[in-house]
C-alpha cells in the first residue's frame, strides 16, 4: 500500500483543525479552611461597627458612636442560644454511576453534625463533561440533578457545604467528593452486518458459501443415502427422474473488530462536531450491531496508550467494550511518538476489522498496514471532519484549503488501490447508509 507524502499547506491546514482541548479530570479545589469561622452576616455587622467607631475616632464627635450600636445589639441578638455546630461530615450518594450521553444523575448529599444549625449554603464545583441541572437544599441534605453531556470517565467534582449556626454568625465547612462515573456514547443507528468471505466454523446467523444445515435454499442435488426425506425437492425430482434434494447453505457467525482512530480529536469548524465522539458513536453502533447477530467483536484503540479488548459475544460484553475505551479522553493529555506493533490476540485470524478514523494523522497508515499484514478483511470508515474555514480573499488559505483535499484524497485512492473498502460516515446519519454497499459481495482479506 502506497502511503502519500503529506502537503505542506494540508498540515497547517490540519492544525489549524486540531482542537486544542485536553479532556483530562479537572483538578480539584484547594481544601476548604479547618475550623469555625465568622459567616457573612458577622462580618457585615462587625464592620459596620468598625467603621462608627474610626468615624467617631477621627471626628471627635461622640455622637458617631451610636452609628455602631445598631451592628452590635443586632450581632447581641443573633447570638445562638444553644451549642454551635461540631463534627460536621458529608457523605454523597450518586445514581448511576453508569449512564449514557444526555442521561441524568442524581446526587444526595447527607450532611450530618453534633450541636444546632441555621442554614446550609453548598458550593459546587464540577468536572468536564457534566452540567447542573437544578439545586436544592434542605435543612439536612443537598440535591443536585447532573446532565452527562459527553462521553468518557469524568470526575463529577466536589461540593463545599457551608453549615451555619442557627444565628448565622458563625459557620463550619465540610467537602464531599462526588467520585467518578462512566458515561457510555450514545450508539448510533446501525443494523446491517456485512460480513467477509471466509468465517469461522461456528454456528451463528451468517450465511455462508459452503453447504451446511441451514435455512437458505441454495440449489438442489441428488439424493444420498442417510439425507432426510422431507427435503425432497419433488419438482426437480420428476423432471430429472431421480430423487433430488433442496441444498442449503451453512450459517456461521463472524469476528469482528472495531479498531478505533484516536491519535487526533478534529473539530468541525463550522458544526461543532467532534471526531472523536463520531468515531465512538459509530463503532458503539457497529458492536451493539453485531452482538444483537450473536457475532464476536473485539475493540482497538490506538493512540496514546493502545487499548484492545478480544472478541467475545453477549449483550453486556458490550459494557465491557464500552469502559475498555472510556479512558481515552484522558489519554490526550499526551501524545506517543510512534504506535507499537498490535498484539495478536486482539486480531483473530479472518476478523473482520473496521477501522473508523478521520484520515487527519498519517501514523494510522502504520496500523493498516499492520492488518493488511495479517490478511485480516478491513473496511475503512472515514469520519469526515468538514474543511477548514477560509476567510474571503485569502488566496493563501485557498491554496492550502486545496492542498488539504488533494491530500485526503490522495489517502482515499491509495486505500481503494490496495484493495480495501472505504465508506464515509457522515454525522447525524445512520451508519447503513455507508455499510449498504458492502453488502453486494462478501469482503475479501489480502495475503500473507
Amino acid at each position: 500500500m502506497t502511503e502519500p507524502a503529506p502537503a505542506p499547506g494540508a498540515a497547517a491546514a490540519v492544525q489549524r483543525a486540531l482542537d486544542g482541548r485536553r479532556d483530562v479530570t479537572a483538578e480539584p479545589p484547594p481544601p476548604p479552611p479547618p475550623g469555625p469561622r465568622a459567616g457573612e452576616r458577622a462580618l457585615r455587622l462587625g464592620t459596620l461597627a468598625v467603621v462608627a467607631l474610626a468615624a467617631a475616632l477621627i471626628s471627635g464627635r461622640p455622637w458617631v458612636l451610636a452609628l455602631a450600636v445598631v451592628p452590635l445589639v443586632l450581632l447581641a441578638l443573633a447570638l445562638p442560644g444553644g451549642p454551635r455546630p461540631d463534627g460536621v461530615t458529608a457523605e454523597a450518594e450518586v445514581e448511576p454511576r453508569r449512564c449514557f450521553e444526555g442521561e441524568r444523575v442524581r446526587v444526595r448529599i447527607e450532611v450530618a453534625h453534633d450541636g444546632e444549625t441555621g442554614r446550609l449554603d453548598p458550593g459546587v464545583t464540577l468536572g468536564h463533561g457534566v452540567r447542573l441541572d437544578h439545586l436544592a437544599v434542605g435543612p439536612y441534605h443537598v440535591e443536585l440533578v447532573l446532565t452527562a453531556q459527553r462521553w468518557g470517565r469524568w470526575t463529577l467534582g466536589t461540593v463545599d457545604v457551608d453549615v451555619y449556626d442557627r444565628g448565622g454568625l458563625a459557620r463550619r465547612t465540610v467537602r464531599a467528593e462526588l467520585g467518578e462515573i462512566a458515561v457510555f456514547p450514545v450508539p448510533g443507528p446501525a443494523g446491517l452486518t456485512p460480513v467477509p468471505v471466509r468465517l469461522p466454523q461456528r454456528l451463528g446467523e451468517h450465511t455462508a458459501v459452503q453447504r451446511g444445515e441451514g435455512v437458505e435454499v441454495t440449489g438442489v442435488h441428488p439424493h444420498v443415502h442417510g439425507e432426510r426425506q422431507r427435503r425432497i425437492h419433488w419438482p426437480a425430482t420428476s423432471r430429472r427422474g431421480t430423487l433430488q434434494v433442496h441444498q442449503f447453505a451453512a450459517e456461521r457467525t463472524a469476528d469482528t473488530v472495531v479498531l478505533l482512530d484516536v491519535l487526533a480529536d478534529v473539530v468541525d469548524p463550522v458544526t461543532g462536531a467532534s471526531s472523536l465522539d463520531e468515531t465512538f458513536r459509530a463503532g458503539a453502533g457497529l458492536v451493539r450491531a453485531y452482538l444483537r447477530t450473536h457475532d464476536r467483536v473485539g475493540v482497538v484503540s490506538v493512540g496514546g496508550a493502545t487499548r484492545w479488548l478480544q472478541p467475545g459475544s453477549g449483550q453486556e460484553y458490550f459494557y465491557r467494550i464500552a469502559e475498555s475505551v472510556l479512558a481515552v479522553r484522558k489519554d490526550l493529555a499526551h501524545r506517543t511518538e510512534g504506535l507499537g506493533p498490535l498484539p495478536p490476540p486482539a486480531l483473530p485470524d479472518g476478523a473482520l476489522v473496521y477501522v473508523l478514523t478521520p484520515l487527519t494523522d498519517q501514523r494510522i497508515f502504520d496500523v493498516l498496514h499492520q492488518v493488511r499484514g495479517r490478511a485480516n478483511p478491513m473496511v475503512v470508515v472515514e469520519i469526515p471532519t468538514g474543511d477548514p474555514v477560509v476567510e474571503p480573499g485569502d488566496a493563501e488559505g485557498e491554496l492550502a484549503l486545496r492542498l488539504w483535499r488533494a491530500d485526503r484524497q490522495a489517502m482515499r485512492f491509495a486505500l481503494v488501490e490496495s484493495g480495501i473498502a472505504v465508506v464515509a460516515h457522515r454525522p447525524g446519519e445512520t451508519l447503513d447508509l455507508a455499510l449498504a454497499p458492502l453488502l453486494r459481495t462478501r469482503i475479501r482479506g489480502g495475503t500473507r
